[in-house]
C-alpha cells in the first residue's frame, strides 16, 4: 500500500475531529429525544419502527463509522505505533463491556451484547491486521454492504453469532450495529480517507472556521462523551420528573 507524506503522530485534524463532533451532538438529541419518550414525557413515539427515528440511528451510525474509517487512514498515516494503538483499544473494548453491564441493569430484555462499540473494538482489529490498498478496502465495503442485503441464516440469529449480521430477523437489543453491513461503511471511509490524503489533502487537513471549533473540540473526546451523555441525560430527565409536580 503506497501511503501519502506522514503525519506526526501529535497533529489533529480539526475538520475530521468536527465532523465526528457532529455526529457526537445528533447522537445526543436523538437520545435525549428517546429518553423524553421513554419516561412519557412527549407524546408516544416509536423509536423501533417510525422512519423519522430509524433513518435517523441510521444516519447517525453512518455518520459515526464513516468517521472511524477516516480516522484509521490517518492513524496509518501517521504510523501509529502498537503500543499507542493497544491503549485506545483497550479503551473502546473495556467501554464496551461497561455499556453492556449497564444495559443489563436498564434493559433486562433486551440488553446490548454488539452495539455500536462492540462494532467498534472488532472492526479496529480488522483494519490495523489487514493491509489493502484503497481499491482493496472500496471491494471489501462493497461486499460487506452486498453480502448483509442478500445472505441469511437462522445459525446468525441467536444473542452471540447475531455480531456476524447475517441474521434472518432484527434481534430484540437497545443497540445493534453487526459487523455486517457496518464493517462496509468503515471500509469505505478508510478508502476515501487514503484517497484524500494522497489527492485533495486540504479536505481534511484544511483549516476549521472558528465557530466550527467547539464541535472539533467535542469530538477529540468522543469516546469519554459516548460514555458520559447518557447517564447525564437520564439523570436530567429524571431531576425534572421529580421537580415539575412540585413547580
Amino acid at each position: 500500500m503506497t501511503f501519502p507524506a506522514r503525519l506526526a503522530p501529535p497533529d489533529r485534524l480539526d475538520r475530521l475531529d468536527a465532523l465526528r463532533g457532529l455526529a457526537m451532538v445528533w447522537m445526543t438529541v436523538f437520545h435525549f429525544s428517546f429518553d423524553l419518550n421513554q419516561f412519557h414525557l412527549i407524546p408516544h413515539q416509536n423509536f423501533y419502527a417510525d422512519p423519522l427515528w430509524t433513518l435517523q440511528r441510521m444516519a447517525i451510525v453512518t455518520l459515526f463509522l464513516s468517521c472511524v474509517g477516516l480516522s484509521q487512514a490517518v492513524a496509518q498515516t501517521q504510523g501509529v505505533e502498537d503500543g499507542r494503538f493497544w491503549r485506545r483499544w483497550m479503551r473502546v473494548a473495556g467501554c464496551a463491556v461497561l455499556v453492556s453491564v449497564g444495559s443489563v441493569v436498564m434493559f433486562p430484555q433486551s440488553w446490548i451484547s454488539f452495539g455500536v462499540l462492540h462494532a467498534v473494538a472488532v472492526m479496529l482489529l480488522v483494519v490495523r491486521f489487514v493491509r489493502l490498498p484503497a481499491w482493496g478496502w472500496l471491494l471489501v465495503g462493497a461486499a460487506a454492504l452486498g453480502l448483509s442485503q442478500w445472505v441469511a441464516h437462522p445459525v446468525f440469529d441467536t444473542r452471540w453469532t447475531n455480531w456476524v449480521g447475517l441474521v434472518t430477523r432484527k434481534p430484540i437489543t437497545e443497540d445493534y450495529v453487526p459487523l455486517l453491513p457496518w464493517l462496509g461503511v468503515v471500509a469505505q471511509g478508510l478508502a476515501v480517507g487514503h484517497w484524500l490524503l494522497t489527492h485533495r489533502p486540504v479536505v481534511l487537513q484544511g483549516r476549521l472556521p472558528a465557530g466550527l471549533q467547539p464541535l472539533a473540540r467535542l469530538g477529540r473526546w468522543s469516546l469519554s462523551y459516548y460514555m458520559l451523555h447518557q447517564p447525564v441525560l437520564i439523570g436530567v430527565v429524571l431531576a425534572w420528573t421529580y421537580c415539575a409536580p412540585n413547580l
